[in-house]
């Protein structure tokens, strides 16, 4: 299955980096134990721009397809 024009194979190996990362934080100046993140790419981690760009590339295709088959009308 296609969701953005990404296949399934690559889709899986996105959420596997996203999905596997463990963290922890900071109290006081000690770490906390480690837990596995659940919502999503925290502020700062280096893949988050990369995850940007790469939706937004996705929905900019998305939008000109839509367009090319005459389902959406581009504002003049």
């Amino acid at each position: 299955m296609h969701r953005m024009g990404f296949c399934h194979t690559w889709i899986h190996c996105i959420k596997c980096c996203v999905e596997s990362a463990s963290m922890s934080i900071l109290v006081n100046g000690s770490p906390t134990d480690e837990f596995i993140g659940e919502r999503g790419v925290c502020q700062g981690n280096p893949l988050a721009p990369f995850l940007f760009i790469m939706v937004a590339e996705g929905l900019g295709e998305l939008m000109r397809e839509v367009v090319r088959q005459d389902l959406f009308e581009e504002s003049p």
